[in-house]
């Protein structure tokens, strides 16, 4: 039967023409993951987390609020969690679960504030709960608004109290438990309206009672927090960095996919559909995989097929076709998908994405190196793109390490005949190293011999140039100067990604823990790492990557201290980086871009939105570090 099985076809069409395609390719199997993930109901609408929408169909039922006195400002209808600057709604984001049977919101706005959850039936019906907590003198309307998104076809009728809603290929009725209200407003398809001075509950399918979903709505959650409670005590960590993923899932209909940014936010500020950044979306990838190895393949996929014609995965791949065509970023995508495969042992997603692994592998050496050593760079483009102010200059160059403004790069020459930074980068080595490593992994279990055998030599090349960096009176390895020679005297935790390619002996680790991790002048702070030794004059700054905390940093050090027999330093880092993403999500329910390495955002909740995203996925790296130093995820 498997025999048959593996003979047959699909056959679709392409350009007019019928082609076949094996459903066991890779080609097939990722479509199939992207089919599974646009059926049934999700947030998927990137405009607000109050849109509930069904894929395929493309129906939405979102929930709006209509205030009943003067006011400028008199009605919601969209709403974010992440902002940078001043919103009249203030969400704190609760549970989410990723295949959508359930998800929990408190939303305050203009004196109104609520709680609204979501559970779905085992025949995909939806109920939205809703729960008013504080209302102003005049009660406001609660609105369901219904409609159809990014123009799928069907039928909605308001028929009495509830909306009758014909799909291509499904048919739903749309009713409420509250007694419809008559309330005018100028939405261009049906709706429901309720006085919301008690709970109210919208909902697809037969008729029911209120409290008949307010128990399926408490039998879903409680489903949820069994899953959470295996994690043990670190339970609450599992879910904040669940939610924070879970929350920034979308639809990119402009493509046909399901992907998470690193927040809603950013989408807008990149043409309005979708912004995936290159080390952002892989750590995702890898972050999402704890529980859903769909949603992980999905962003690790996409942003991989978004490498450029230059051969690169870029900075940024945004709306439109925009990207960044000059620049890449940190290559740690090999390193993700050899992870992926650990845990999923799925042969056919690493042939799906090795030869693009491969392009990005061997553009490195061909576009950034300096007599063997590797520095970042921004190159040509022609046409020289207008839009791209930072194109083939030295904040390109800052670009493409993914630390925008670093003093590591303050007054360090950009060479427009190079494309590079006059700094030989100990961090780009040591990750370019370990993606050499990780690929030459990949090519073996794909039976690629030659090419793992000329990712190995170019690996070991580098590693063996990267003796040239390292500084053994100050017993750390340090960036230098391609035009004068010169060690650069400032330290980053990129100075530590070497320990990832394992070049350092055991001796040379232990200098470097010793006399700089775990340093209290420079990194071993209340809160951990500053993106710059605290000694450095930078680090009072505390803007974005001077001095502030990231978690991909933390990250990718973290990993580099898992190559040595340096449990202290692990656990020191592992419990510093989750306390600090926790006493933050205790206080709001955020989970920041970036942290300020002396305040830790507790003092002043507010500076964290205007250094960065107030919920932007990676900073759950932090708490992915502990949840993997408790043994959560595979050796």
């Amino acid at each position: 039967m498997k025999k048959i099985l593996c003979l047959l076809v699909l056959f679709v069409l392409i350009s007019g023409r019928l082609i076949a395609v094996n459903p066991d390719s890779p080609e097939a199997r990722y479509k199939a993951v992207q089919t599974q993930l646009q059926t049934g109901w999700g947030t998927f609408n990137h405009k607000s987390v109050l849109s509930h929408v069904l894929l395929p169909e493309g129906f939405a039922m979102n929930i709006g609020i209509k205030l009943h006195q003067n006011n400028a400002e008199n009605y919601l209808k969209e709403a974010y969690i992440s902002s940078r600057g001043p919103r009249l709604e203030k969400i704190t984001p609760g549970y989410k679960a990723f295949d959508g049977s359930y998800s929990d919101l408190t939303v305050e706005w203009n004196g109104v504030k609520f709680r609204i959850e979501s559970a779905t039936t085992e025949n995909q019906d939806l109920m939205l709960l809703l729960t008013p907590i504080e209302n102003p003198e005049n009660i406001p309307s609660v609105v369901l608004e219904t409609g159809m998104l990014w123009n799928r076809s069907g039928n909605l009728e308001l028929e009495g109290n509830v909306i009758q809603v014909k799909t291509k290929n499904k048919g739903l009725t749309v009713r409420t438990t509250a007694v419809h209200e008559n309330e005018f407003l100028a939405n261009t398809s049906p709706y429901l309206a309720a006085k919301f001075d008690q709970p109210v509950a919208f909902y697809t399918g037969e008729s029911k009672s209120l409290d008949q979903i307010k128990d399926l709505v408490a039998k879903r959650r409680s489903e949820l927090e069994l899953k959470f409670s295996k994690y043990g005590k670190l339970a609450y960590t599992y879910q904040a960095l669940q939610s924070v993923v879970g929350w920034n899932v979308i639809y990119d209909a402009s493509n046909n996919r399901i992907i998470f940014p690193v927040s809603r936010l950013w989408n807008d500020n990149f043409g309005g559909q979708y912004v995936l950044f290159d080390w952002d979306t892989y750590f995702g990838a890898w972050m999402a995989s704890m529980e859903s190895k769909e949603l992980a393949y999905a962003n690790a996929v996409e942003i991989t097929r978004a490498i450029t014609p230059g051969g690169f995965i870029p900075n940024f791949s945004g709306s439109y076709g925009s990207a960044s065509f000059d620049r890449s970023q940190p290559p740690v995508g090999s390193l993700v998908f050899n992870a992926l495969y650990q845990k999923f042992q799925d042969k056919w997603l690493l042939e799906y994405v090795y030869d693009d692994l491969l392009k990005w592998n061997r553009w490195w050496p061909k576009n950034r190196d300096n007599n063997g050593l590797l520095c970042w760079g921004s190159s040509k483009v022609e046409p020289p793109l207008k839009s791209d102010f930072a194109t083939n200059d030295w904040q390109g160059a800052a670009y493409e390490s993914g630390l925008d403004n670093s003093p590591m790069y303050d007054k360090v020459p950009f060479n427009k005949k190079t494309n590079m930074l006059e700094l030989a980068d100990a961090g780009l080595m040591g990750l370019y190293v370990m993606d050499c490593d990780q690929l030459s992994e990949i090519a073996t279990i794909l039976g690629k011999v030659q090419d793992a055998k000329e990712l190995k030599e170019r690996g070991d090349y580098y590693r063996k140039n990267l003796s040239q960096l390292w500084d053994e009176k100050a017993g750390i390895y340090k960036n230098k100067r391609t035009d004068n020679g010169e060690f650069s005297s400032r330290i980053s935790p990129t100075n530590f990604y070497p320990l990832l390619t394992k070049a350092p002996t055991q001796s040379q680790a232990e200098r470097m823990i010793k006399e700089h991790l775990l340093n209290p002048e420079e990194f071993n702070g209340e809160w951990m790492m500053p993106s710059i030794a605290m000694n450095d004059p930078a680090f009072k700054d505390q803007e974005y990557w001077r001095g502030r905390i990231w978690g991909p940093m933390n990250f990718l050090v973290y990993l580099g201290l898992k190559n040595y027999n340096l449990p202290e330093a692990r656990k020191v880092l592992a419990e510093k980086s989750n306390r600090l993403m926790m006493e933050n999500v205790r206080l709001n329910g955020y989970i920041y871009e970036n942290y300020n390495s002396i305040t830790g955002n507790i003092t002043d909740p507010a500076e964290g939105k205007r250094m960065g995203d107030n919920y932007y996925h990676w900073g759950a790296l932090l708490g992915f570090i502990e949840l993997m130093e408790k043994g959560n995820m595979p050796k």
